[in-house]
């Protein structure tokens, strides 16, 4: 929203823009302030800033197959204390994820249709899937 603002003020101006689009003017002006100075960033803005040039160095400098467990205790080494679903939450908006063993389990095939034309037509049942060190039971 943020964009297009940018893109139509000139032509509609800020305020009739905000009318429609469900954002207040406030907002945007704050938005704005804070792009042309980021110390009026918040706090947390300003921190999690810091964490994500740390978060990608960690990362990188592992070879890009640390997951948050990993990255989050090689911060804690380092000396620096975040929360694990901080860094799990700021690698997600990074698009960061670390390396996976094994094949993943398709567990659920989610467009199937269970409609029913008439009573007793259709059963259905639930599976419960267990890890093994072998393959999924």
């Amino acid at each position: 929203m943020i964009a297009f603002i940018d893109d139509h003020r000139a032509v509609y101006g800020v305020e009739p823009i905000c009318r429609v689009l469900p954002i207040a003017p406030s907002t945007y002006r704050d938005h704005v302030a804070q792009q042309a100075d980021p110390g009026k960033a918040s706090a947390r803005a300003r921190r999690d800033a810091v964490l994500r040039g740390r978060i990608r160095q960690v990362f990188e400098a592992n070879f890009a197959i640390y997951g948050v467990r990993k990255v989050w205790r090689q911060l804690g080494r380092e000396g620096i204390a975040a929360a694990r679903c901080t860094v799990a939450r700021l690698m997600r908006q990074m698009g960061l994820r670390g390396v996976v063993r094994g094949k993943e389990a398709r567990t659920t095939v989610p467009d199937r249709q269970f409609q029913a034309l008439r009573p007793n037509l259709l059963w259905v049942a639930e599976f419960t899937y267990v890890a093994t060190w072998q393959d999924f039971v």
